[in-house]
This record gives C-alpha cells, structure tokens and sequence, in this order.
C-alpha cells in the first residue's frame, strides 16, 4: 500500500528513547573507525542538538554530513590532534583533520585543565572539522563552574554575503558562551552569526515549512519564503539584523570577529580570501582547514562570590514580569535545560522521514510504544 506524504507543514513523528540514540550513534560512528570512545563523545555532541530542540544540529546530519565527512577522508577517524605551541594558559592546536564532534569537546577539556591552572585556558585550533553545536562544547566549561567561549569559522566556505556586497564571503560563524547560573540550568548562548544557520532552513525545506520573512533574501535584497531556494542558489542567508538600514552590519562585524578569532589567529583557512573574488560571486569554498578558538575562565581563581553573584542574576531574569499573557521569560540555555531533561524521561522525538533514514543506515531505533 502507498501512503499519501504527510500535508506540507506537517510533521509526522516517531518517539525514541534517548539511550537507544546515543548508543546507536556511536555504534554508527565507530562503525566509520572513530575509536569507541570518541565516538560515544562525538554522539552526546551530535544527540544534543536532538536533546535540546536544535535538531538541525542533530542526528539529521549524521547521514548528509558526517558519514560522508568520514568515509571521504575529509575527516579522519583516527587522527591525534598535535599541540604545535604551548605557552602554559595559551595552546596552539593542530586537529589533523580529526571528528570535531569529538575534537571540540577534548579542546574544551584542555583549555578547562589549563585554566585551573592558570586562570584563564586559551585552545587555538587549526585543521579542525564540523564540530556540530557550539554550545555543547562551551557548557562543559559551565559545568565545571567555568565560564566557556566557543568560536568557529566554516574554513574556506563562503556562504553569506557583506552587507552591500555582491560575492559570498563568510560562512555562518557560530559563537557560544556558557557560564554557571542556576542550579541545572546553566547559561548557554549559542548562536550564529547569520540570522539563523543553514540547518535550520534545510530542516524546514525537509518538512515543507516555508521559512520566516528575514531568514533569506534574494538577490535584490527581498524576503524569500520558501526554505528549498537556498539550496537551489536562489536565495542568501541575512545576518543578525537584517539588512544594512536595521542593524546587519553588526551581525556582519560579528562574523568577521569570529573569523578573526577563530581562523586567522592559529592559521587556519579563511573565507575572505582572494579566492571568495573570482567567478560570479555565489557559495563556493570548502569547510576544510576550520578553525576554532575555545577558552575558558576560571572565576573563582579571580575572586570569590562568583557563583552565588551568577545565582541572583540569572534567577533575576527569570523574575522578570512577562507581557500580558506572554512569557515566562527565561535566558539562553534554560528552555534547552527543561526540554533536554523531559526528552530524557519521556523519549526524542523524530521526524519520521528521519527516523525512516537513520533506520536504513543500519540504526535500531524502536518507536517507545512499540518497545513497552
């Protein structure tokens, strides 16, 4: 019998437990040649995008993006990242092409070690890959009671454009910081620097969801709906802002911050290269050579009362009185928290398209209510 597809917009889907994920993640992963232990780390960071409601940076990319990263030899399954220079807080590393779902995470760990040495640990990374959420490698600062930044360029991509420019330059430079706040519920900002991520148009283009007016323009600068045309080339991802005459030149000046930070400071590739100049000006590049600046701060080596001066700020904010009948207001990281806490419990939900996908990648994944 052939099943009519679901209505556009509508999403139908199959309810897994999370441990059932997470294992079969990394049975994936090491199935590829990740080494069993860095491909349970590489699936926590991978699961948390599904965990936290940031499922275009979950296991939707498992097949598009890191089985092919993998079998391709853009990442390698076995690399050793290799420290080039070590100045005690401040450590230049090369990942050798290694899984930055795993890579990101040990960077995060090694500028965590050093500034509970030294204060403040600072982890410039060359040769690195996608590393999926920034925020999953930035909370693990937090949750040591650090304060932890992540920042990364997309290597030589080039996907967005300067404001007023006419060829792409930057790809979508995310940005995380973390800190303690809340018992539980730690502050996690993970953003990009476009207006929002290209994973988050493919998934509406995956469930036939046009996208908000701002996401994409054409090239005229109009608003462009419908989610497919970024990836025919018939529309731009905006920066945080919108367009030049509302504030896009921040976004823009963010993203150029990123690149700084995270690839021209240890040496790795960059989009505004000569290279971006040549032909018609559409995407072009590759995400090879990414690089990432990963820090974290010690507060309690600087002074004392951090943590409890964290505690009144963050639950200040969540006292805040809502508009009439809107709120609760709440800070980045908290919403994430409660929803990462009930899928725990109750199970993830997956499109069912999805779940259909990583089936046939070989993943047992059965719906919760067949599984009672």
């Amino acid at each position: 019998m052939t099943l009519a597809p679901p209505a556009a917009g509508r999403r139908e889907e199959v309810r897994v437990s999370y441990e059932a994920l997470l294992t079969e993640t990394a049975a994936f992963l090491a199935r590829l040649g990740v080494p069993a232990g860095r491909a349970r780390l590489a699936a926590e960071a991978l699961c948390y995008g599904d965990l936290t409601g940031m499922d275009s940076h979950g296991v939707f990319n498992l097949g598009r993006l890191y089985r092919p990263l993998l079998e391709s030899g853009g990442a390698d399954p076995v690399a050793e990242p290799r420290i080039r220079r070590d100045l005690g807080a401040c450590v230049l590393l090369d990942h050798r092409r290694a899984l930055g779902l795993w890579a990101a995470s040990e960077a995060m760990d090694l500028a965590v070690g050093r500034a509970a040495r030294h204060g403040i640990g600072l982890v410039s990374v060359l040769g690195g890959t996608h590393f999926g959420c920034a925020g999953v490698h930035a909370r693990r600062a937090a949750e040591r009671g650090m304060v932890g930044v992540v920042a990364s360029n997309c290597g030589g991509q080039r996907i967005a454009r300067p404001p007023l420019g006419a060829a792409a330059l930057l790809g979508t430079n995310p940005l995380s910081v973390a800190a303690p706040a809340l018992p539980g519920r730690p502050f996690v900002l993970d953003m990009s620097t476009t207006v929002v991520p290209t994973g988050r148009v493919r998934t509406a283009a995956r469930d036939g969801r046009e996208v908000p007016g701002g996401w994409l323009t054409d090239d005229a600068g109009r608003p462009v709906t419908d989610a497919a045309a970024f990836d025919r080339g018939e529309a731009w991802l905006g920066w945080l802002g919108g367009g030049p005459e509302t504030g896009g030149f921040k976004g823009f000046g963010l993203g150029l911050a990123v690149e700084l930070l995270a690839a021209l400071l240890p040496g790795a590739a960059s989009g505004p290269a000569p290279a971006a100049l040549e032909g018609d000006g559409r995407p072009g590049g590759s995400d090879d050579d990414i690089g990432f600046l990963v820090l974290a701060i010690s507060p309690g080596m600087l002074r004392d009362g951090f943590a409890e001066d964290a505690r009144r700020m963050f639950g200040t904010v969540l006292d805040c009185p809502p508009l009439p009948g809107r709120g609760p207001v709440r800070y980045p990281g908290h919403p994430e928290a409660e929803r990462a806490e009930a899928c725990r419990a109750s199970g993830v939900a997956l499109p069912a398209s999805l779940h259909a996908e990583l089936s046939g990648l070989g993943l047992r994944l059965p719906a919760l209510e067949e599984s009672r």
